[in-house]
């Protein structure tokens, strides 16, 4: 598998342990960013009746299309190209999920406003955020390892980062999502929920 990741593997199960029970009633999923496809392939089979659809930039495709190819799963859809800044790549269809994992801290700040901005094309009442990875809270690491990594990860860009959880909520409430939950996750991570509570105009 192309771009294989350890730590999609390593925390591919505990999530979706949490996820299994809050996806019953839902029936697609739009993943934003989903790199090597690991996570999508393991929930999609684990959950037959969610329709997931693959993405992630367009330098990625290469890579993802050929996992997908090699997976054949009949609920995975095939990759798109999608630059969260970028408000026309974004899909013209609504999901009942939107899913992202270890994203926000690689993209620069100004991105990770931007995807939330331009979340509510996808969005309708109900619709579950769910994401995935490192955050700050009230600007302190939560672990020395994060600040070890907050480290790595501006060595190799700087525009790159931990978010602070309060500003990601923030950005959250804006487009009219309420957190539905915090869940401390394997290795210093955690597991952000929230739910759409109003439909947002398409904009």
């Amino acid at each position: 598998m192309l771009n294989f990741s350890d730590a999609c593997e390593r925390n591919k199960h505990p999530i979706l342990e949490v996820l299994t029970p809050l996806l019953i009633n839902y029936h697609s999923v739009l993943e934003i960013g989903s790199y090597s496809g690991q996570h999508a392939f393991h929930f999609a089979q684990q959950l037959p009746h969610i329709s997931w659809q693959l993405s992630d930039r367009a330098e990625g495709m290469e890579a993802l299309y050929q996992n997908y190819s090699e997976v054949k799963l009949n609920n995975v859809l095939a990759p798109i190209a999608l630059d969260v800044s970028n408000a026309q790549e974004w899909p013209k269809q609504k999901f009942d999920v939107v899913y992202s994992a270890n994203t926000l801290h690689i993209m620069s700040a100004a991105h990770v406003k931007m995807l939330f901005e331009n979340l509510p094309k996808v969005c309708h009442t109900n619709t579950l955020l769910a994401i995935y990875g490192p955050f700050n809270y009230h600007g302190n690491f939560s672990s020395e390892s994060n600040q070890r990594f907050q480290q790595w990860l501006q060595d190799r860009d700087p525009l790159s980062g931990i978010r602070d959880f309060e500003w990601v909520n923030k950005l959250a409430e804006n487009i009219g999502f309420k957190l539905q939950a915090d869940i401390k996750m394997p290795a210093n991570n955690q597991l952000l929920l929230w739910r759409m509570e109003k439909e947002m105009e398409r904009v």
